[in-house]
């Protein structure tokens, strides 16, 4: 007996044909729907804050709602100037630069050693520094304080900048051991083999490939160091020496009553943050996709 081939099966009508199309593009509608009406409420405290900081008080307390008539930047360039922003925005860049440049730094030494290197006892090490995440700033914060006035740092740039590379140090070695683990080891075997020392076979084969988990690093390093309030509060009390978070504070104190001003404080504080996150948006993003998808 034979059996046509052709036309196999039952025929589906037009409207069987379209459903699975339409199931998609209803999912589609409602999934956007979605993602937009959360942007917008996330976004609407944000814009409300940068609506303020364009604004008199006389137009906040008659409608704080509502966008400004005029876009001067009075407030702006007030809190800039009388508020000391100037001042604490440097203070923070040189802050955040330094502790930032100081984990990568030795993470990234650390990670590829514990990664890629036949260290022996190489596992027990990284349990020591996966310790350090489980150690709360708040029971060590009494004896560093007396450890960096018996050294003679307080009141300065390193009494920061030295407990701040400490306490994230355990973080940034956990995050790119992931990722050198990650990396196919033929190729640092394939350049050792051409030659290679091992410091080349990290500074150029096996850096560059992992450049995704330190795009990760930099910007979670550099969002805990800018808004880093406990620390400087304790170690950092001259106002010359105050980072944005804690000039902020201060700052608050003394304008209350004026909540444009306030407004246009917190817009400043928030500018690097934003800045950086949208430079560096595209390889955050594959270095938290690379993380979620490791084995």
């Amino acid at each position: 007996m034979s059996i046509a081939m052709d036309g196999a099966g039952p025929k589906l009508t037009a409207v069987e044909r379209q459903r699975p199309w339409v199931a998609r593009l209803g999912g589609n509608v409602v999934t956007y729907a979605i993602l937009i009406f959360f942007f917008f409420v996330f976004l609407m405290p944000f814009v409300w804050i940068w609506f303020s900081a364009f604004k008199t008080k006389q137009e906040i307390a008659k409608d704080p709602f509502s966008p400004p008539t005029s876009l001067a930047p009075d407030n702006l360039v007030q809190a800039w100037t009388v508020g000391r922003f100037s001042q604490y925005i440097l203070n923070s860049v040189i802050y955040s630069f330094a502790i930032v440049l100081g984990v990568a730094l030795l993470s990234c030494l650390a990670g590829y050693a514990l990664a890629q290197l036949p260290l022996p006892g190489r596992n027990g090490i990284f349990v020591l520094f996966l310790m350090g995440l489980m150690i709360p700033f708040q029971s060590v914060m009494i004896p560093r304080y007396y450890l960096l006035r018996d050294v003679n740092i307080l009141e300065t740039y390193w009494a920061f900048i030295l407990p701040g590379i400490a306490v994230r140090l355990p973080f940034g070695i956990f995050l790119m051991r992931g990722f050198f683990r990650g990396l196919p080891g033929e190729l640092a075997d394939a350049s050792r083999t051409d030659g290679a020392n091992e410091w080349q076979v990290f500074r150029q084969v096996m850096l560059p490939l992992s450049w995704p988990g330190l795009a990760t690093l930099i910007v979670f390093q550099f969002m805990w160091t800018w808004n880093q309030f406990a620390m400087p509060l304790i170690f950092v009390q001259r106002e010359e020496l105050r980072p944005v978070s804690l000039g902020t504070m201060f700052f608050f104190g003394r304008f209350t009553a004026d909540r444009g001003l306030i407004a246009a404080g917190v817009t400043i504080a928030m500018i690097p943050i934003v800045a950086l996150y949208l430079v560096l948006q595209r390889r955050f993003i594959e270095g938290i996709t690379a993380g979620a998808l490791k084995s």
